[in-house]
């Protein structure tokens, strides 16, 4: 089925939930008005459904093709990546200065998740491109961004992310790959790096790499690694492609899903280039800080990759929504003449709204998140920006890890709306369900995330940013306790029972915290085997924030006049997360809590 921009709800979000006004006068979004955020996302819309959401299936089913080195991507993919340099969209976030159009996080957000949910595999490009423009920007010299950065954002030129070998998967203490300097200052790099994405292709005329290898008197481990710019072809002093560079594709994996991305085995100094052995690299920044510089794109990739969930969720929600209206099998089981839709039935109907409301749910995070991010950077008091900056920090661990954990579970039940059809691969539900797959995986495991959430987010600060937003937490379930307490008789059932599981959810995610603190500094496995129950713990309990926020805005619109639809439903999804997904909070604060048993039963399998 065709795909429809929600941008009805990323209207809401952007504006209910993440204070877009509040943003938009911030220090440099001074241009920037709400009328020209609506004019971006109906253009974004148009030009997503006509250009990108086309190409989502033969990037399936016709995967890139490698031949002698070469690769040449899906039909279409191309001419899709022109239009999408030609329209601006890969510079939308980055400084004006450097050809972007400068706007905040928040605007850019919603067309990012956008294109992700038209053609995931497709998006990947972009997406990357975008971390090594961020990268440079942050530590690349000037003459490094005045040759890279410009070619970066017109899409001239795209850019990939070189860590992983063979033997260093996340263990990034583990690279290999040498880099011996030359007389000129320059670099010849050599070793192999595996899963690299659109490491090859013919999308653009040239890939810049951004790559991890160590010097010949590095430090070991992860103190001795430093970042290299390897371009795919040297680049000559009027900025053209100039000699094809030591840097060769050795094949493509053969993945599960996202076939239309071709995902590069390279080769750094294997002599197949025209410039002799050793790939031709310059150093980014001072030597044995690479790692610490590749976080920076690492960072910015997780957020995308949190987005890339929401987007998959959306793609597979609307697409077992069509399947269940028109699809008539079985009579109403409260009796009907003669069968009905699917959707009808109640079981069915409560996969769609679970789909539907872990999407919101996710969609809201990640956009009070990148509201955050805004107000961290450019927030004229530093009191506040460091708050915010600290709030974002902490949520980008729960963005990356629940929305792509909510993808597979969403995608899973696409599947299960249509049927045995959705096993078929002609119905198109399988394909989000293998996309998906990916997504709790690359850019950091679920595992990681959970740890980066614990160690760094929670242990560092005492818990003073979780502890923050369960204060703002308690404000909402005040306002959401008085909403209940006048509301009509028909409607308080709903809004009560959302509001003492909000209330549980709150208790149980405090306890989570407390649970986390306090083994961190006793036993430090035993917080460590509740990561993952513990990012999930919040990633639910955040989601029900914002469900509930929502229901209170929606409810002031409706008291306010409103007729429309919409407002109406996103209520109805609001008390559908209170009644069937805040509940999975006392399940996880339980399993957080039990960490200390989950630690000894894990020594049982004699791995440790």
């Amino acid at each position: 089925m065709p795909y429809a921009t929600p941008l009805q709800d990323f209207r809401f979000a952007l504006r209910e939930l993440a204070g877009l006004e509040e943003v938009l006068k911030l220090p440099g979004f001074e241009e920037v008005t709400p009328d020209l955020v609506d004019a971006i996302l109906e253009e974004n819309g148009r030009f997503v459904e006509q250009a990108i959401a086309p190409l989502n299936v033969p990037g399936d089913t016709r995967p890139p093709v490698w031949q002698d080195g070469h690769v040449a991507a899906t039909p279409g993919y191309a001419q899709g990546f022109k239009d999408y340099a030609a329209g601006g969209w890969q510079g939308l976030q980055h400084p004006a200065a450097w050809g972007g159009q400068g706007l905040p996080k928040l605007v850019a957000a919603a067309p990012g998740e956008n294109i992700q949910a038209a053609s995931l595999a497709f998006s990947l490009c972009p997406m990357l491109t975008d971390g090594v423009i961020e990268a440079l920007l942050t530590v690349g010299s000037e003459a490094q961004r005045q040759q890279y950065v410009p070619n970066l954002i017109g899409g001239k030129w795209t850019g990939t992310m070189n860590l992983t070998e063979p033997q260093a998967g996340s263990d990034l203490a583990q690279v290999a790959t040498r880099a011996v300097p030359q007389q000129d200052g320059s670099y010849r790099l050599s070793g192999q790096k595996i899963f690299i994405t659109y490491g090859e292709h013919d999308l653009a005329e040239n890939i810049i790499h951004l790559v991890l290898a160590r010097m010949p008197d590095a430090p070991a481990g992860v103190k001795g690694i430093s970042l290299f710019i390897v371009p795919k072809f040297l680049v000559e002093p009027d900025g053209s492609p100039g000699k094809r560079n030591d840097v060769w594709c050795a094949s493509l994996e053969h993945k599960l899903g996202i076939h239309g991305s071709p995902t590069a085995v390279l080769l750094y100094g294997s002599g197949k280039g025209d410039v002799g052995e050793g790939a031709i690299g310059y150093l980014v920044g001072e030597p044995n800080r690479g790692l610490e510089y590749m976080f920076i794109m690492m960072n910015a990739a997780r957020y995308s990759v949190g987005q890339q969930g929401i987007g998959v969720s959306e793609r597979a929600y609307q697409h077992a929504l069509a399947y269940a209206r028109e699809r008539v099998q079985g009579r109403a089981v409260e009796g009907s003449p003669g069968p009905v839709a699917i959707v009808r039935h109640p079981d069915v109907q409560r996969m769609l709204m679970t789909m539907k409301a872990l999407t919101e749910a996710a969609r809201a995070i990640s956009y009070v998140a990148a509201a955050a991010h805004d107000k961290g950077t450019h927030h004229p008091d530093p009191e506040q920006r460091a708050r915010n900056r600290a709030f974002y920090e902490y949520l980008v661990p729960i963005v990356k890890g629940f929305s792509t954990e909510n993808a597979v579970e969403i995608a899973s039940l696409g599947i299960q709306v249509h049927g045995g059809m959705g096993y078929i691969e002609e119905t198109g539900a399988a394909q989000f369900y293998r996309d998906a797959r990916i997504l709790p995986i690359y850019e950091g495991t679920t595992a990681i995330q959970a740890n980066d959430l614990v160690g760094r987010k929670t242990q560092r600060d005492g818990g003073a940013a979780a502890h923050a937003a369960i204060a703002a937490m308690r404000e909402t379930l005040r306002a959401l306790s008085a909403e209940a307490a006048s509301a009509a008789a028909q409607d308080r059932a709903g809004l009560g029972l959302l509001r003492d599981n909000f209330d549980a959810a709150i208790q149980a995610y405090e306890a989570g915290v407390a649970y986390i603190l306090e083994q961190s500094a006793a036993n430090v496995r035993a917080a460590y085997s509740s990561s993952v129950p513990y990012l999930m713990l919040a990633g639910v309990t955040h989601g029900g924030w914002q469900m509930a926020r929502a229901v209170l805005a929606c409810r002031r619109h409706l008291a306010g006049g409103s007729t429309d639809p919409f407002h109406a439903s996103k209520i109805a999804t609001g008390l559908f997360y209170g009644a069937h997904i805040l509940p999975r909070a006392l399940a996880l604060s339980a399993a957080v809590r039990a960490g200390v048993v989950a630690d000894a039963c894990g020594a049982s399998l004699n791995i440790a």
